[in-house]
């Protein structure tokens, strides 16, 4: 056994030694761990159980992970902890329509008249109708207030004959510029997409909550992150009460992951930050900020990302949400205000336009490279790949969805999905693709992500693009130092070395031996942030 690595912490005892069990450090220089020890909240040193019992003093904490394997911490650089708020909307992640219809008539029951009845995690694919949600099925139980069903994915909802009738939208109402009120022989469906949602948000009376339950929400899904074993995640998109909700919960002592604030661009947050001063990297490990946000096209899960061949059977092409000039003008702003961006683009014909972005401005760039990111980076092609890598683009394809949305990939065809969450291309490229579930959209689980990107099979057993597999190892690495890369955090997190924060889990099962379809059932026994357990099974 070679000598350990050790961090130039201060002269002291170990606060914590962990010992006996499976280490996958994710650092190759100890690779080869057989123990671990903590001070403070850093680890202290990497290596043998004798070199690491020698740090031991009498107040010296011991876990003894016989029979369990010892991971860094993991990391999701894309999410919407928040998204979901169940204080003013209904969770109608369920399969069956009248079971949507009875959650919306009991939530109507609760709304002041007038104000509009919320809904969330509404998914179209899942039903065992084997159809979609429509205002006929809302309106037969809520006829009277307005309703918005939102889609798990965040782009497209479903609203009742009430909402449209609030926002004075009939047959002959024109789609807005990137937005679409989608209509069957001329009826509208109740569907909308995109920026058509946005022509509610000045229409009747929106529910609020107040900042102490914002607060408790911030507390309650990074608590639930920590339980799958999640150490860091990104809010990517948030807001000004985003923001406070997390900076209240970190005050409170109930943070239980860390968070990378990416604002959303042309919204208060973004504004004030720059007002103020603030950019890419303030804060400290528990909140710091990210990249600015941006989207410029629709959603994979929901089938409206801007594509250059159309979905299958159709000669739909999808959405864009930006033009190449608010794209242009977005990243010479973020630029100027010593920000780095990330902007959506899933189709592509958009990563195309993001990308040209990007390398006008890099084409004298002096300096580090700012890393600048494409939020999903769904549909790739050998030429988008090259560029990509040659700007140090990170991209950030989602990890869960090839398991969790499989009869979405439908409407896309096997052709198609042989270029999408392009994981292997990704790594081929020796690009250094980040780990993102995008929740709420897509589960936030990393055992599930890990069976995801492994077997590339959903829950049906259908592959979709198997030649975009990934070995367990390669899997791994993407959910821990690749995900500290996309964050500039690397030297802080990714990997169980001398020196970095304590974050660590304990899983039930080794996921380097484990039966790649059963990845996602892998228990998580513990999770440690700082050295300290924010989750015990």
């Amino acid at each position: 056994m070679s000598r350990p690595g050790w961090a130039n912490l201060a002269m002291g005892k170990a606060d914590l030694i962990v010992t006996g069990g499976t280490f996958h450090t994710m650092d190759i220089s100890t690779s080869n761990a057989e123990a671990m020890a903590v001070r403070g909240n850093r680890i202290l040193a990497v290596g043998s159980i004798a070199d690491i019992n020698s740090l031991a003093g009498p107040n010296t904490r011991r876990i003894d992970a016989r029979g369990l394997t010892v991971t860094p911490g993991f990391i999701d650089a894309h999410s919407h902890p928040l998204m979901a708020n169940e204080a003013i909307s209904t969770d109608v992640n369920v399969r069956q329509i009248s079971k949507v219809q009875s959650l919306l008539k009991e939530r109507a029951q609760r709304t002041p008249p007038g104000q509009w009845v919320m809904a969330h995690m509404y998914d179209d694919t899942k039903f065992d109708e084997g159809r979609a949600l429509t205002r006929q099925d809302i309106d037969a139980v809520v006829p009277s207030q307005p309703v918005m069903v939102r889609h798990r994915g965040g782009h497209t909802g479903v609203v009742n004959s009430k909402a449209f009738a609030m926002a004075g939208i009939d047959t002959d109402t024109p789609d807005p510029e990137g937005g679409r009120f989608f209509r069957e022989d001329g009826q509208l469906t109740g569907k909308v997409a995109e920026l058509a949602m946005d022509v509610f948000n000045d229409v009747g009376e929106w529910p609020v909550v107040d900042r102490d339950t914002n607060r408790k929400g911030a507390s309650l899904m990074t608590k639930r992150m920590a339980a799958s074993g999640l150490t860091s995640t990104t809010d990517a998109a948030g807001g000004l009460e985003d923001w406070i909700s997390y900076m209240d919960a970190l005050d409170a002592g109930e943070l239980y992951s860390r968070v990378a604030f990416m604002p959303r661009g042309n919204t208060p947050i973004y504004s004030m930050m720059k007002e103020a001063g603030m950019r890419s990297g303030f804060g400290n490990p528990m909140l710091r900020v990210g990249a600015v946000k941006y989207a410029a096209d629709g959603s994979a899960s929901e089938r409206t990302m801007r594509m250059s061949t159309p979905f299958e059977g159709t000669d739909d092409y999808g959405i864009l949400t930006m033009s190449q000039e608010q794209i242009d003008a977005a990243v010479d702003d973020a630029v100027a205000n010593d920000f780095r961006i990330g902007i959506h683009a899933n189709g592509d014909v958009t990563i195309d336009m993001v990308l040209t972005a990007y390398e006008r401005v890099l084409k004298n760039w002096e300096g580090t490279n700012p890393r600048f990111r494409i939020e999903h980076c769904s549909l790739v092609n050998p030429e988008l790949l090259r560029r990509i890598k040659a700007t140090n683009t990170v991209p950030t394809p989602f990890y869960t969805y090839a398991y969790y949305h499989g009869n979405k990939w439908v409407d896309y065809g096997p052709e198609k999905m042989r270029s999408m969450f392009a994981h292997r291309s990704f790594i081929d490229a020796g690009i250094m693709v980040a780990p993102a579930s995008d929740f709420t959209p897509g589960p936030y689980e990393p055992m599930m992500a890990l069976q995801s990107m492994v077997t590339r099979q959903d829950s049906q057993g259908r592959v979709w693009g198997e030649n975009q597999r990934i070995s367990a190892a390669e899997a791994m690495q993407v959910c821990t130092m690749n995900g500290a890369y996309a964050s500039f955090e690397e030297h802080d997190k990714g990997s169980l070395t001398p020196g970095k924060l304590a974050d660590f889990v304990l899983l039930g099962q080794d996921p380097l031996t484990t039966d790649p379809n059963a990845l996602k059932d892998i228990p998580i026994a513990a999770t440690y942030l700082d050295g300290q357990a924010v989750f015990e099974a």
